[in-house]
Protein backbone atom coordinates (compact mmCIF):
# COMPACT_ATOMS: atom_id res chain seq x y z
CA UNK A 1 0.00 0.00 0.00
CA UNK A 2 1.23 3.32 -1.06
CA UNK A 3 -0.83 6.88 -1.02
CA UNK A 4 1.42 9.88 -2.40
CA UNK A 5 0.66 13.36 -2.27
CA UNK A 6 3.91 14.10 -4.71
CA UNK A 7 2.17 14.45 -8.04
CA UNK A 8 5.55 13.20 -10.00
CA UNK A 9 5.08 9.72 -8.28
CA UNK A 10 3.73 6.51 -10.46
CA UNK A 11 2.56 4.06 -8.23
CA UNK A 12 2.74 0.82 -9.64
CA UNK A 13 1.49 -3.33 -8.26
CA UNK A 14 2.44 -5.84 -10.15
CA UNK A 15 1.09 -9.47 -10.65
CA UNK A 16 -2.80 -8.74 -9.81
CA UNK A 17 -4.10 -12.16 -10.52
CA UNK A 18 -6.84 -13.25 -7.86
CA UNK A 19 -5.32 -10.56 -5.78
CA UNK A 20 -6.97 -6.75 -6.41
CA UNK A 21 -5.80 -3.37 -7.22
CA UNK A 22 -7.14 -0.56 -5.58
CA UNK A 23 -6.48 3.34 -6.69
CA UNK A 24 -7.98 6.05 -4.88
CA UNK A 25 -7.23 9.84 -6.12
CA UNK A 26 -8.45 13.28 -5.02
CA UNK A 27 -7.90 15.16 -9.01
CA UNK A 28 -7.96 18.69 -6.69
CA UNK A 29 -5.60 17.47 -3.51
CA UNK A 30 -3.34 15.28 -5.91
CA UNK A 31 -3.39 12.52 -3.50
CA UNK A 32 -3.58 9.54 -4.81
CA UNK A 33 -3.04 5.67 -3.37
CA UNK A 34 -2.98 2.40 -4.56
CA UNK A 35 -3.57 -0.97 -2.18
CA UNK A 36 -2.52 -4.82 -3.53
CA UNK A 37 -5.22 -7.07 -1.40
CA UNK A 38 -4.43 -10.95 -1.90
CA UNK A 39 -7.23 -12.25 0.33
CA UNK A 40 -10.98 -11.39 1.71
CA UNK A 41 -11.30 -11.24 5.42
CA UNK A 42 -8.13 -11.23 8.02
CA UNK A 43 -10.77 -13.64 9.72
CA UNK A 44 -8.82 -16.23 8.82
CA UNK A 45 -5.43 -14.84 10.08
CA UNK A 46 -6.11 -11.88 12.51
CA UNK A 47 -2.11 -12.37 13.82
CA UNK A 48 -0.89 -11.73 10.21
CA UNK A 49 -3.54 -9.06 9.63
CA UNK A 50 -2.22 -7.10 12.93
CA UNK A 51 0.89 -7.42 11.21
CA UNK A 52 0.22 -6.44 7.48
CA UNK A 53 -3.40 -5.00 7.38
CA UNK A 54 -2.96 -4.38 3.58
CA UNK A 55 -3.11 -8.48 3.18
CA UNK A 56 -6.69 -8.26 3.94
CA UNK A 57 -9.35 -6.35 1.95
CA UNK A 58 -11.51 -5.54 5.24
CA UNK A 59 -8.79 -4.39 6.73
CA UNK A 60 -6.33 -3.09 4.01
CA UNK A 61 -9.05 -0.76 2.26
CA UNK A 62 -10.46 1.49 5.48
CA UNK A 63 -6.27 2.49 6.02
CA UNK A 64 -6.25 2.91 2.57
CA UNK A 65 -8.64 5.54 2.99
CA UNK A 66 -7.84 6.95 5.94
CA UNK A 67 -4.34 7.63 4.45
CA UNK A 68 -5.17 9.06 1.63
CA UNK A 69 -7.96 11.11 3.94
CA UNK A 70 -4.57 12.10 6.32
CA UNK A 71 -2.68 13.30 3.00
CA UNK A 72 -5.67 16.06 2.34
CA UNK A 73 -8.23 14.04 0.37
CA UNK A 74 -11.34 14.67 0.45
CA UNK A 75 -14.38 11.74 0.20
CA UNK A 76 -16.52 13.88 -2.23
CA UNK A 77 -13.90 14.49 -4.44
CA UNK A 78 -12.35 10.58 -4.20
CA UNK A 79 -12.21 8.73 -7.57
CA UNK A 80 -12.17 4.99 -6.97
CA UNK A 81 -10.87 2.31 -9.31
CA UNK A 82 -9.88 -1.47 -9.42
CA UNK A 83 -8.58 -4.10 -11.15
CA UNK A 84 -7.82 -8.01 -10.71
CA UNK A 85 -9.70 -10.61 -9.48
CA UNK A 86 -8.80 -13.02 -12.18
CA UNK A 87 -9.02 -16.84 -11.83
CA UNK A 88 -5.39 -17.45 -13.12
CA UNK A 89 -5.37 -21.14 -12.47
CA UNK A 90 -5.54 -23.94 -16.00
CA UNK A 91 -9.02 -25.42 -13.99
CA UNK A 92 -12.03 -23.85 -15.50
CA UNK A 93 -13.86 -23.57 -12.07
CA UNK A 94 -12.09 -22.13 -9.61
CA UNK A 95 -12.83 -23.90 -6.33
CA UNK A 96 -11.81 -21.35 -3.66
CA UNK A 97 -13.01 -17.98 -5.68
CA UNK A 98 -10.69 -15.67 -4.12
CA UNK A 99 -10.37 -13.30 -6.99
CA UNK A 100 -14.47 -12.76 -6.66
CA UNK A 101 -14.46 -13.14 -3.02
CA UNK A 102 -12.22 -10.48 -3.07
CA UNK A 103 -13.83 -8.26 -5.44
CA UNK A 104 -17.32 -8.89 -3.23
CA UNK A 105 -16.13 -7.75 0.17
CA UNK A 106 -14.84 -4.37 -1.77
CA UNK A 107 -18.10 -3.81 -3.27
CA UNK A 108 -19.99 -4.02 0.33
CA UNK A 109 -17.28 -2.39 2.02
CA UNK A 110 -17.60 0.53 -0.58
CA UNK A 111 -21.26 0.56 -0.50
CA UNK A 112 -21.64 0.32 3.48
CA UNK A 113 -19.46 3.87 3.03
CA UNK A 114 -21.65 5.49 0.30
CA UNK A 115 -18.68 5.30 -2.14
CA UNK A 116 -19.20 4.35 -5.68
CA UNK A 117 -16.38 2.61 -7.92
CA UNK A 118 -15.65 5.03 -10.61
CA UNK A 119 -13.75 2.09 -12.85
CA UNK A 120 -12.60 -1.47 -12.76
CA UNK A 121 -11.34 -4.21 -14.86
CA UNK A 122 -11.95 -7.82 -12.68
CA UNK A 123 -12.23 -11.09 -13.67
CA UNK A 124 -11.25 -12.94 -16.30
CA UNK A 125 -7.94 -15.22 -16.58
CA UNK A 126 -5.48 -12.82 -17.17
CA UNK A 127 -2.82 -11.29 -14.31
CA UNK A 128 -2.61 -7.45 -14.47
CA UNK A 129 -0.07 -5.27 -13.76
CA UNK A 130 -1.58 -1.32 -12.51
CA UNK A 131 0.13 2.26 -12.75
CA UNK A 132 -1.52 5.38 -11.32
CA UNK A 133 0.13 8.58 -12.08
CA UNK A 134 -0.72 10.61 -8.69
CA UNK A 135 -0.59 13.76 -10.65
CA UNK A 136 -3.43 13.20 -13.59
CA UNK A 137 -4.51 10.37 -11.48
CA UNK A 138 -4.58 8.31 -15.05
CA UNK A 139 -4.85 4.56 -13.98
CA UNK A 140 -2.79 2.08 -16.61
CA UNK A 141 -2.91 -1.53 -16.87
CA UNK A 142 -1.29 -4.13 -18.92
CA UNK A 143 -2.68 -7.06 -19.48
CA UNK A 144 -0.61 -9.43 -21.32
CA UNK A 145 0.70 -7.53 -24.36
CA UNK A 146 -2.65 -5.35 -24.33
CA UNK A 147 -2.53 -1.77 -22.15
CA UNK A 148 -5.74 -0.43 -21.04
CA UNK A 149 -6.79 2.50 -19.30
CA UNK A 150 -9.16 3.17 -16.81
Amino acid sequence: MKVSSDPADVIVTHALGSCLGIVVHDPVARVGGMLHVMLPTSTINPDKARLNPYMFVDTGVPELFRQAYAAGASKARLIVKAAGGANTQEMVTDRFEIGKRNYVILKKILWKNGILMDAEDVGGHEPRTMYLDVGTGQVRLTVGREVKHL
